[in-house]
Order: structure tokens, then C-alpha cells, then sequence
């Protein structure tokens, strides 16, 4: 007996497990992806928007002092015909918005700003108002000449240190602005470049996957086409045992209980030639002789359904011959038959086939069809045998559970023989069953 095939193991483990494994790389870069932007979100919003706030501010504190600059410069101007108090009230002017600039500019200093440079401006712009308020207490006193000097000497130090150090913060941010693109730049391209791993790995775990489901499904296929394989050998030999258990049955019958029942038929005939015509006993005889003539011809008939004897002496188209008819008294049915083409010589094992497919149709007709006409074609081909059974009935209407265990034997049968058997629904409605056979494979050849 040859070894029966191991079962392959289910591939679905294994995809299952290449699935998750997908799932959990796409959420790891997802987790990945989300707070590499939200870093970038929150570098550019420290970073990058602050110190553009902030320059925004330190360019206004600039400008505020290059007025400062511009009024001292008019003051020191000897052609100038206004006292040096006329210019306070443009100094609280510029002192108020300085004020408000540098409140503002405060909230938002970097972060990279040291606590040294957050005092050192606030502190040397209050150093250089408590200059002016000295130069304009002296202006006051009508002490002109000390008042320029103190402008000379220390106010117009003071705006150009202040002017510097603002210039310096101006510079500084510049700076920070550029490495916070830098820094977004370097987030960019490793996201870029995580992005492209990401795609490669999720590639080749496509790519691994799918090699593992098509070696997978190459071992079920070359399973099943095993299984298929012995089931067509099994099916080969169930067929087999089956025709070779119905032609015992069918001689059994004819030849055994024929034989005994014209026996029987013989011995009653001459036991009632031997009574008197009138005799009681005489009319009992022959009506058991009638009885066994009926029972004689219903055994003939069995014989002849479970395995025609024609078949092997006369072939396929005589055995329809013969069988049509038989049907059309036992079911009620009428059967068209049609011949067409040249005929052949069928061989034996192949019209037994054949002869099965038009009995076991013939059979669902009567049974299920509900119709009392059906059709029977025999085509003979220049290359192949074609065999239709045709009827007009409700069709094939398989119920739940039913197998059809009947359209699998055709099935059967005709793979045997290389046929190709089809079930179609004619236009009229019903059902068509057309078996087409290369003519090879049934030809019978003289040997």
C-alpha cells in the first residue's frame, strides 16, 4: 500500500504571527512618527516662534534707543533754540514704550538666554533713566552746560552699550533661529530615513509572508492532488467492485433463478397436461405457472437493469435501444431518442459508464423532474462521443443537506473515461446533463 501522505501543518499560525508582527511595526512607527512631530511642533513653537516674537520685540527696544540717540544728538546741537527740558516729555514717551517692549520681549526670551543676560538689559536701561532724570534735574536747576556734559559723558555711553547689547540678542536669536531649522532639518531627514526603513521592513515582511502562504499553499496543493489522486484510484475501484458485484448479481439472476424458475415453469406444464381438463387442480397449476412465468420475467427484467447483457454483446447504441423502452413502460415517461453521426464501435467498459450516466438521468427525471418527457441524444463525432439527457422539468433544485450523491457517481464516471460532464439549463427550463468524451478513450479497436 503506498504511504499515506503526512498532513502539513496549517499555515495560519504562521500568517496570524506575521500579521501581528505588521500590526505591531505600524503602531511602533505610528508612536514613532507622533512624537517625532510633536518634538518638531514643540521645537518650532519654543524655538523658532519665540525668537521671532522676541527679535520682533528686541527690534523695537532698538529702534526706541536709536531715537533716544537721534534726540540726545539734537540736544548736544548748540543751534537748537529749545531748552534741554523741552525733550522730557519725548524722553517718558520713549521710556514707556521701552518698558512695555522690554515686559513683553521678557516673556519671550529663549530659553537658551542666561539669567546674566535677562538682568543685564533691564538693569542698564534702568541705570541710564536714572542718568536722565540726574541730566534733566541739572536742565532744570538752569545748569545747561552740566547737563550736556552728562549727556556727553554718560547717557550717550550708556544708549551706545545698550544699543550693543540689544544688537548682540538680535544676533543671538539669528543664531538660535538657524539651529532650530538645522535641528527640524536633522528631524526631516531621520524621519525620512526611519520612514524608508520602515517601508523596507514592512516590504520584506510582505515579501516573507507571501513566500511562506505560497510554499504553504504549494504543499496543500500537492496534498490535495494526492488525496485527489487516491480518490480517484479508490473511485476506480469502488466503480469496479460496483460493476463487477451487479454482473455477478445480474448472472446470478439469469442463469441460477431463471434457470430454477423455467424449471419449475416446465415441470408445472407437463404436471397439468397430465390432469384432467377439468380439474380444480388442474386450474391451480397453471395459475402458479402464470405466477412463475411473471416472476421468471421480472428477474429477466432486474437482471437485465443491474447489468445489461447487451452491453457486452451488442454495445451501447443497441443496449439504449433496448433500455429506452424499458423505461418509457416502467416510469411513465417519454423518451426522445436521437442518433446522429457516423457511428463507432464503443468499448465495453466505456458504454458501461456511459450506459450509467443515461440510467442514473433517466432515474432523477422520474423522480424529482415532474415531467412525464425527457430527451436522449447520441452524437458520434469526428473527435470526441457527446451524450446529452435533456428534460423540461422544475430543473435541479438541491434541498439543504442533500448531497447528490448521483451527480457525484457521473462525475465519477466520466473522469474515468477523460469525459467532460456538464450540468446546463436548457432555455425551455429543466435540466440538460451532456457528457462529452474524446473519441480515444471509447473507441473499441480490434484487437
Amino acid at each position: 500500500m503506498p504511504n499515506r501522505p503526512q498532513p502539513s501543518r496549517s499555515p495560519t499560525g504562521g500568517l496570524l504571527f506575521g500579521l501581528v508582527l505588521t500590526l505591531a511595526a505600524v503602531l511602533l512607527f505610528a508612536y514613532y512618527m507622533t512624537s517625532q512631530l510633536a518634538g518638531l511642533r514643540a521645537l518650532q513653537s519654543n524655538m523658532v516662534d519665540r525668537n521671532r516674537k522676541d527679535s520682533l520685540q528686541l527690534l523695537r527696544v532698538q529702534n526706541d534707543l536709536n531715537s533716544l540717540a537721534l534726540a540726545m544728538r539734537d540736544m548736544l546741537d548748540a543751534r537748537e533754540p529749545y531748552p534741554l527740558t523741552a525733550w522730557k516729555a519725548q524722553f517718558e514717551r520713549i521710556r514707556e514704550d521701552l518698558d512695555a517692549a522690554l515686559k513683553i520681549e521678557d516673556s519671550f526670551a529663549p530659553m537658551q538666554r542666561t539669567a546674566e543676560q535677562r538682568t543685564y538689559l533691564s538693569q542698564s536701561l534702568g541705570q541710564f533713566w536714572d542718568a536722565t532724570d540726574r541730566m534733566f534735574a541739572l536742565a532744570s536747576s538752569r545748569k545747561e552746560a552740566e547737563a550736556r556734559e552728562q549727556i556727553q559723558v554718560t547717557l550717550q555711553a550708556r544708549q551706545a552699550a545698550l544699543s550693543t547689547a540689544v544688537s548682540r540678542l538680535l544676533i543671538q536669536n539669528n543664531e538660535g533661529e538657524e539651529q532650530a531649522t538645522a535641528e527640524i532639518t536633522k528631524i526631516y531627514d531621520r524621519v525620512q530615513r526611519q520612514l524608508y526603513l520602515f517601508l523596507g521592513a514592512a516590504l520584506l515582511v510582505i515579501v516573507l509572508t507571501s513566500l511562506y502562504l505560497i510554499r504553504s499553499n504549494r504543499l496543500i496543493f500537492a496534498q490535495l492532488e494526492a488525496l485527489s489522486e487516491q480518490r480517484s484510484e479508490l473511485a476506480q475501484k469502488l466503480i469496479s467492485t460496483q460493476e463487477s458485484t451487479l454482473r455477478h448479481l445480474s448472472r446470478e439472476l439469469h442463469d441460477e433463478f431463471g434457470q430454477v424458475l423455467t424449471a419449475i415453469g416446465s415441470l408445472l406444464t407437463r404436471a397439468g397436461k397430465q390432469m384432467p381438463g377439468d380439474s380444480s387442480l388442474r386450474q391451480d397449476l397453471k395459475e402458479v405457472q402464470e405466477i412463475t412465468q411473471s416472476t421468471l420475467n421480472k428477474i429477466r427484467g432486474l437482471s437485465q437493469a443491474l447489468h445489461p447483457v447487451l452491453l457486452e454483446e451488442a454495445g451501447l447504441e443497441a443496449t439504449l435501444d433496448w433500455y429506452i423502452p424499458t423505461v418509457e413502460r416502467q416510469t411513465g415517461l417519454a423518451v426522445h431518442y436521437e442518433k446522429s453521426g457516423a457511428a463507432f464501435s464503443v468499448e465495453t467498459a466505456a458504454g458501461v459508464l456511459l450506459f450509467r450516466v443515461v440510467q442514473e438521468s433517466l432515474n432523477n427525471i422520474s423522480r424529482h423532474a415532474q415531467t412525464n418527457e425527457a430527451w436522449v441524444r447520441l452524437t458520434y463525432g469526428a473527435k470526441d462521443l457527446a451524450l446529452e439527457v435533456e428534460d423540461h422539468g422544475q430543473g435541479m433544485r438541491p434541498e439543504k443537506g442533500q448531497h447528490g450523491i448521483g451527480m457525484v457517481a457521473m462525475r465519477e464516471r466520466a473522469e474515468l473515461i477523460c469525459g467532460t460532464l456538464e450540468f446546463l439549463r436548457p432555455e425551455a427550463g429543466g435540466t440538460r446533463v451532456r457528457l462529452s468524451v474524446p473519441r480515444e478513450q471509447v473507441e473499441a479497436h480490434a484487437g
